[in-house]
């Protein structure tokens, strides 16, 4: 403890119950919030932040800090309270602008958003799951550049919801077999949501689910109040080795409360005034708003820059920043140029192929690629090569393998990315999407830069029938703000579509065929979100595609000429980016007065933004060989030139 705090006793104290007044003060302000769940965490989020935690206030990002997520997002005035007393920058407006609109402190705590703040983490189990992806990030980068430039702990406190959510059960597995021994799991044990005590919907054996898992399990008995005991628990949790520990830490929701202390109306509802100041009373600080004394925070912030100074200044001066610069993740594309296959005419590779042989030349030039896939590594192509997996005995291997866990891949695909240095690259079949959903969204809301496979993209997968053919997918994922989204026609394009992932800032989807596809472009499309293909010298109607309906529209312009109707074939892989572009280059691929067929395998929500008519599958599909499909649903040469005709006539 640093020299001007004498009485450490006596700062626990004070410092706690500052912390607590405002976990009251700032959701009554706000008339919204959660102050149940950060009155009773206060000690402990106290004792991590003053004698656990290895970080840096003025240096919010240093890559060898210790990460903190608070899975339990709702209880985010715990985190900011601890911010703010550490120096992160946020100040007591900013408690007091709490859940308002444009504050620095938001309903739940959102990397890039407030400094400190390591993920976004809102919907319960997700930033468990990220804390898995940040321990296999350390470990990878810790076998890969150096224990001297990599070596820290994650630190994560999960609830009742958070376990209860399967997303755990996935995540909290994979950790279990990785034997990731530098993750700390604190389970909030207050028995409370907000229906009521937990006895209502659940009676799992926590202590011996997790040890089902392979974890290291401590069950640290009634010690919440007790910043040394804390601090003992805490530091056997990060001296364990060859397992994650998960600490068991019964807690009392609204303590010391006298009127909601271990009820469930502590959770969500503010408490009023009378109630407050009851509750004030009991902790010894004036019934203030905010109450902040000066001497606390100027102590408190003194010690937390300079605890941790020495570790901070050590690991600057061995030049380790400069190692990780290999692993850069900010416009590393460009590494790439002329280094890319380049796929031509008499070629025909699927495009979940082709992403195999462009990963193959990502890995050996960018060694921050990892990637992995949901048992479906070979059928998706997000495999590398050499495929040396991430596992138990070998944290330098670069292939994760998932496991059928979708949901928790996502989410700890997110973790990675935010952790730093990598760039994770996950892939399975495009249908289950729907279950990767949550972390999609999470990761475009944080900028996670993930580039998410997805393979198998139409009902072209075939003989699976419609419950592994996805025909809404695109749509709904066009739908997500930030979230790149890319539908290549052939090899070329998928090289391309790499490189634009690789220099987005935010996640990307790769919407990738099953079957094989003829080359037809050069690629330059993905840089504008569409170009053309083939041309005539007055187009009577344009037909834009994307994925493996360009080539489709490519031999219905053929027999279209036969016909005597002209048509210009536009591949259009990335619908968004093209429709940003400026009028004149949207204009030049699409001329005003000139009908426009869109045709894609999928739903045609979405565009009428640009097409005059549409060719796509607006049903799910059928169980038949996939070529077969495709005809029966409309994808086929004879229904397109049906449709342009009859559109080119109107």
């Amino acid at each position: 403890m640093a020299n001007d705090i004498r009485d450490r006793a006596a700062f626990d104290e004070k410092a706690i119950a500052v912390i607590r007044g405002i976990a009251m003060d700032a959701p009554f302000h706000a008339k919204s919030g959660h102050q149940g769940t950060a009155m009773a965490l206060a000690p402990l989020a106290h004792t991590l932040y003053s004698r656990i935690l290895c970080h840096h206030p003025g240096d919010p990002t240093w890559a060898n800090r210790d990460r903190f997520i608070l899975s339990c997002g709702h209880a985010s005035i715990l985190q900011y309270a601890l911010l703010w007393l550490n120096g992160y920058g946020l100040e007591v407006d900013d408690l007091r602008a709490f859940r308002q609109l444009g504050s620095r402190t938001p309903g739940h705590p959102e990397v890039g958003h407030t400094a400190g703040v390591e993920v976004t983490t809102g919907p319960l189990g997700q930033g468990f799951a990220n804390a898995v992806g940040m321990a296999i990030a350390e470990e990878h980068l810790r076998a890969t550049v150096g224990a001297d430039v990599i070596d820290h702990h994650t630190f994560v406190i999960a609830g009742d919801g958070c376990l209860m959510e399967g997303v755990s059960h996935e995540a909290a597995s994979l950790a279990g077999h990785l034997g990731l021994d530098r993750l700390v799991c604190i389970f909030d044990d207050n028995k409370i949501t907000i229906d009521g005590c937990t006895d209502l919907t659940c009676s799992d054996d926590v202590v011996g689910r997790f040890r089902s898992y392979g974890w290291n399990v401590i069950e640290a008995g009634p010690i919440s109040e007790s910043c040394d005991d804390l601090e003992v628990v805490l530091n056997r949790a990060k001296a364990h080795r060859g397992a994650p520990t998960l600490i068991v830490l019964p807690t009392r929701i609204g303590f010391p409360s006298p009127d909601f202390t271990d009820k469930h109306a502590a959770h969500g509802n503010p408490f009023v005034a009378e109630h407050i100041t009851r509750t004030k009373a009991i902790l010894g600080i004036p019934d203030e708003p905010f109450h902040a004394p000066a001497d606390l925070v100027a102590n408190y912030r003194s010690f937390a820059g300079t605890r941790c100074a020495e570790a901070h200044r050590g690991w600057s001066a061995t030049g380790a920043q400069q190692r990780l610069a290999g692993h850069a993740t900010r416009n590393i594309g460009s590494r790439l140029v002329g280094k890319l296959p380049n796929f031509t005419s008499d070629e025909s590779p699927a495009t979940r192929v082709a992403i195999q042989k462009v990963l193959a030349v990502a890995t050996e030039h960018l060694p921050g690629i990892v990637a992995g896939a949901a048992d479906l590594t070979g059928n998706t192509g997000a495999k590398l090569s050499p495929d040396r997996g991430f596992t138990r005995d070998d944290r330098s291997g670069r292939q994760i393998f998932f496991g059928v866990r979708e949901h928790a891949m996502a989410a700890i695909a997110n973790g990675i990315a935010l952790h730093g240095d990598l760039v994770p690259v996950i892939g399975t079949f495009f249908v289950f999407a729907d279950y990767m959903r949550p972390a999609i969204r999470l990761a475009a809301l944080s900028k996670a830069k993930v580039i998410f496979v997805f393979s198998h993209d139409s009902v072209g997968v075939g003989e699976d029938g419609p419950t592994h053919q996805p025909v809404e997918h695109l749509a709904s994922l066009r739908i997500i703000p930030g979230l790149q989204v890319i539908r290549p026609a052939d090899g070329n394009e998928t090289a391309q579509a790499f490189v634009a992932a690789l220099n987005f800032d935010g996640p990307t989807a790769l919407v990738l065929s099953r079957q094989n596809l003829p080359t037809v472009t050069d690629g330059s499309a993905i840089g504008r979100g569409a170009g053309i293909v083939s041309d005539v010298a007055q187009p009577d109607l344009v037909l834009v595609g994307t994925g493996s309906e360009v080539s489709l529209c490519t031999a219905a312009a053929a027999e279209l000429s036969k016909v005597g109707v002209s048509a210009r074939v536009v591949s259009m892989p990335d619908l968004a980016r093209f429709t940003a572009q400026d009028e004149s280059f949207r204009r030049s691929v699409l001329p005003p007065g000139t009908p426009v067929l869109a045709v894609e395998a999928g739903s045609t929500f979405g565009w009428a933004s640009i097409a005059d008519d549409m060719v796509g599958i607006d049903e799910f599909g059928t169980s038949a060989p996939g070529a077969v499909a495709l005809e029966h649903l409309g994808m086929s040469v004879s229904n397109v030139v049906r449709v342009a005709r009859a559109l080119s006539s109107r």
